[in-house]
């Protein structure tokens, strides 16, 4: 039966597996593609459809792709559902998060172990009740990556722990403004209770098709502002650089390559 998903390319991303690495970075912002493919070698655009921009090059020796997944949880399935596809079993999520916990000041990074399933497309994948939980390797490799660029100083700091992942921005920005605030202010408050760290769009789908799919995902966020420690008038700044989580994306890949190289030589002995 012909699908219209058949074809030598895949149907959004428009990739073939020639053209994909097993390890992946996933940023949202196609824009964010070209900055984070400067930290490799040989990188070139492969791909660009819709709010998918792909670049693939090499790290260490291995072929590593960065791919654009777009904001919210759909679209970031469909990005990663169609490169493992082609062949890709290692993805780091980085982006953007507003933080929750008030240890969490602006300019921190935050280590994704599990996300809050507060969206749509995890229903499609797991069902209720089953975390979406990060991979515990790639984990370890992003907080490892993180302590050596991070002085835990106050916008310089990493921490590790559950953040929420949702389907709407300004539900979490402007509850007021929604008919079912109040709903969306207790499960809120029910969070911060548990101690959850960051707020942001995508990760609870990226982890879902991963656990699905059988593949290694992880997350790295970095926090833009703390909302709520601005209400409790705790110092915070607003920024809107990305550096910082790039340099530590890119040398959490490099971490699990050679740790995968480790592993593949002691199982050859």
């Amino acid at each position: 039966m012909a699908l219209l998903t058949d074809g030598e390319r895949q149907f959004h991303i428009r990739t073939t597996p020639e053209e994909v690495g097993r390890y992946v970075i996933l940023p949202g912002d196609p824009g964010r593609v070209p900055l984070i493919a400067a930290y490799l070698e040989n990188a070139e655009m492969v791909a660009q459809n819709r709010e998918y921009c792909v670049y693939t090059g090499t790290l260490s020796g291995e072929k590593v792709t960065v791919c654009s997944t777009g904001i919210g949880g759909p679209s970031a399935a469909i990005a990663v559902e169609e490169l493992v596809k082609c062949g890709a079993d290692t993805f780091i999520r980085i982006g953007t998060s507003g933080g929750m916990d008030k240890k969490v000041s602006g300019g921190d990074l935050v280590v994704a172990s599990a996300a809050v399933r507060g969206e749509g497309t995890t229903a499609e994948y797991l069902p209720d009740g089953y975390p979406a939980a990060a991979d515990f390797r790639v984990v370890n490799a992003i907080a490892d990556a993180c302590a050596e660029c991070c002085d835990d100083t106050a916008g310089n700091s990493f921490h590790v722990g559950v953040i929420h992942s949702k389907d709407s921005f300004y539900g979490e920005v402007e509850p007021e403004n929604s008919p079912v605030g109040k709903d969306i202010l207790y499960r809120w408050n029910a969070y911060l209770d548990c101690g959850c760290l960051a707020s942001e769009m995508e990760c609870a789908a990226v982890f879902a098709v991963g656990i699905a799919r059988r593949v290694r995902c992880g997350g790295l966020l970095t926090a833009l502002w703390n909302v709520e420690r601005s209400k409790a008038g705790l110092p915070d700044k607003i920024t809107n650089d990305s550096s910082k989580a790039i340099k530590c994306a890119v040398r959490a890949i490099q971490l699990l390559i050679q740790r995968d190289n480790c592993d593949k030589r002691d199982r050859s002995v």
